[in-house]
């Protein structure tokens, strides 16, 4: 049984194209919502958004196959014009500037800790914290290699406006998701 299944049965929703369509416009609001906590950085053109928190959640709680679908869809909504992003802006240029690895990013790590999470990963804290590194790892890893690509810049000036200004707020993302996953699960349970 899968995880979003679980998480549909737990809830009394039936599994079926129409709860899946309903859970993944849940999630695309979820994620706007997210993406409007945002805090500018002084020097750098990506800013700290709740965005990655959201993505996160999103793979762990509807597994890689939905997850992933629903980021796909969040992105072609802002795409297509949709005030999803943040400051509710929408457009292709958040793709191809200097947040599109972040954005692509989140993309795949949904997928990833989805996958993780069919695996239970996502239900103790000594593997949550594990799975929500490695999703944050792979947003990064996409956001920075982008950044440096885009602006030019050394990789020095790449980490210290892409990475190092974010450090905190996700280890503080982590800590939520890490307590906040198994909590739910055991409460899914009973």
């Amino acid at each position: 049984m899968s995880q979003v299944t679980t998480l549909r049965n737990a809830i009394g929703v039936e599994d079926s194209v129409v709860s899946k369509f309903g859970f993944t416009i849940g999630g695309i609001l979820f994620l706007a919502a997210m993406a409007q906590i945002s805090i500018p950085i002084p020097g750098s053109p990506v800013p700290v958004t709740g965005q990655t928190l959201g993505a996160l959640l999103i793979g762990t709680a509807y597994g890689a196959g939905l997850g992933a679908t629903t980021l796909f869809f969040y992105l072609i909504a802002g795409i297509a014009g949709a005030p999803v992003f943040t400051n509710h802006s929408s457009g292709f240029s958040h793709l191809t500037g200097a947040t599109g690895g972040y954005l692509v990013g989140m993309l795949v790590a949904s997928a990833i800790t989805g996958f993780l999470a069919g695996r239970k990963w996502d239900q103790r804290i000594s593997t949550v914290i594990p799975t929500m590194i490695l999703g944050n790892l792979v947003i990064f890893g996409f956001g920075l290699i982008w950044l440096k690509q885009f602006t030019g810049q050394n990789w020095n000036w790449t980490i210290s406006k892409g990475l190092t200004p974010f450090i905190l707020g996700e280890i503080l993302k982590i800590a939520i998701a890490s307590t906040a996953l198994p909590s739910l699960w055991r409460l899914v349970r009973k």
